[in-house]
């Protein structure tokens, strides 16, 4: 349930910092900074106006700190609330002092994501312009951050939209036929709803086919670094970091454990995971590792075979190699400055393979754009206008739409009853409508905004 209280938060990040926020909305919000907040110059705060002065105990009368303090009347705000905001030093201890003295003045304290939970329920935002606020926030790559952006303007709900209107006409239509048969309408006309049914699919079709470009540009994916002793993955990990973050030595078995870093490469969030080399070995602690890296195959989106070419494929690559039915993998080749004597068994022939050369840097770039473009399009990329669903909610509800929707066009060319018909349009928009929130129970609203940081 929704109650228009006054709440208050942290809205920086835990820690130290120079400067730390707290912001309170509701209908309290202008009371509470006249009560814990005093201006340099006489008089209120007047809205949308920044003024300078000190947050005091009202209590003692102590100066807490220095600050900054704004108040936004509603509608005027990001709430659609009063919002007032003090901005002092950003001190833990400082902050939490200045949050205390706001609750200790009327406001509770606010639950995760209650600020957007407030701006879409009093209609600022939609659903899918709230769930792009953390988007923005969590985006790790200028790509990421487009479509976060994107969507937060309202590009995807202006589609979504589209293909709600084209539906809602149909359903005008079809009622009409059911409401009024007396009335001089003629025979159904099965081509104009059929033309609304057909344009509003093609919407859905077309938002459907990018989510995985959408979903990948948000989420990023995880890459395997895979190989037997001393081919050269702890290499390939700084390489493509651009540091020394693994230990490189001639010495088998080095790394012994799941080493973990994140790298933009070209617009595509990539989490990189270099393995224990894959050997038979009766060490306990390498063992251990490499079987961590064995059943890390299954679970990433993509193995980097690592070979050594200037040794022959040997039975550690055949174990490897047998491992890895059924994943993505680039079968990486490395050095290649040397005088190659690998060949590759038949059976990998249909395999992406790059030859590379840690020690040079010879064909890093182009193992770099081979995993972007197995992951991304080139419009997900380059352009500023891409648009495209990005999360499982959006894309399994415009599946059961489309389903539903496919449902009435055979139950339309069978000539079945308008009144059956007109409920899978009704089902049609309730999935649609879901994605922006114009049709979304309290269960579902309660999920997505608790992943929120409380303070947004």
């Amino acid at each position: 349930m929704y109650i228009r209280d006054t709440i208050a938060a942290v809205s920086t990040p835990p820690g130290n910092g120079g400067i730390g926020i707290v912001r309170v909305s509701g209908s309290q919000a202008a009371d509470i900074g006249d009560a814990v907040f005093k201006p340099l110059c006489n008089g209120g705060l007047i809205s949308h106006r920044f003024y300078f002065g000190s947050v005091r105990d009202y209590l003692s009368g102590e100066v807490v700190d220095e600050a900054m303090a704004v108040l936004m009347r509603a509608p005027r705000s990001y709430t659609r609330e009063d919002v007032l905001e003090i901005h002092c030093h950003g001190g833990m201890l400082v902050v939490e002092r200045v949050l205390s003295l706001c609750l200790r003045s009327g406001a509770r304290l606010a639950e995760p994501g209650e600020f957007t939970r407030r701006a879409f329920l009093n209609g600022r935002i939609d659903l899918v312009q709230a769930e792009a606020v953390m988007d923005i926030i969590g985006s790790q790559t200028e790509a990421a951050l487009r479509l976060a952006q994107n969507q937060r303007e309202g590009a995807l709900s202006q589609r979504i939209d589209e293909a709600r209107s084209l539906l809602l006409h149909a359903l005008a239509l079809v009622e009409a036929y059911i409401d009024f048969p007396e009335e001089d309408l003629g025979a159904t006309d099965t081509a104009a709803i059929s033309s609304d049914i057909s344009s509003a699919r093609t919407i859905l079709t077309k938002l459907l086919t990018g989510f995985e470009d959408g979903r990948i540009l948000r989420e990023g994916i995880s890459v395997l670094i895979i190989g037997k002793p001393n081919a050269g993955k702890s290499s390939l990990l700084n390489r493509l970091l651009n540091e020394n973050r693994a230990i490189v030595t001639h010495i088998p078995g080095t790394t012994r454990d799941i080493i973990e870093e994140t790298v933009n490469l070209g617009g595509l969030a990539v989490r990189l995971l270099d393995s224990a080399g894959i050997r038979h070995t009766d060490d306990v602690v390498e063992l251990e590792g490499i079987n961590r890296a064995l059943e890390k195959i299954p679970l990433a989106d993509l193995v980097l075979f690592v070979l050594d070419a200037a040794r022959p494929f040997e039975a550690e690559d055949r174990l490897i190699l047998n491992s890895l039915s059924g994943s993505r993998v680039i079968l990486v080749r490395n050095k290649s400055d040397l005088p190659v004597i690998l060949e590759l068994p038949t059976e990998t022939d249909a395999t992406k393979c790059v030859a590379i050369s840690t020690h040079t840097g010879l064909g890093v770039d182009e193992l770099k754009e081979t995993v972007r473009s197995t992951f991304l399009h080139e419009a997900a990329i380059d352009s500023r206008d891409f648009v495209a669903i990005s999360r499982a909610r959006h894309r399994d509800a415009l599946v059961t739409a489309d389903a539903v929707l496919d449902r009435f066009e055979s139950g339309l060319a069978a000539n079945l009853e308008l009144e059956l018909l007109s409920v899978d349009l009704r089902d049609a928009l309730a999935a649609v409508g879901s994605v922006t929130g114009q049709a979304t129970s309290d269960d579902v609203l309660d999920l997505i905004f608790s992943s929120f940081c409380i303070g947004k």
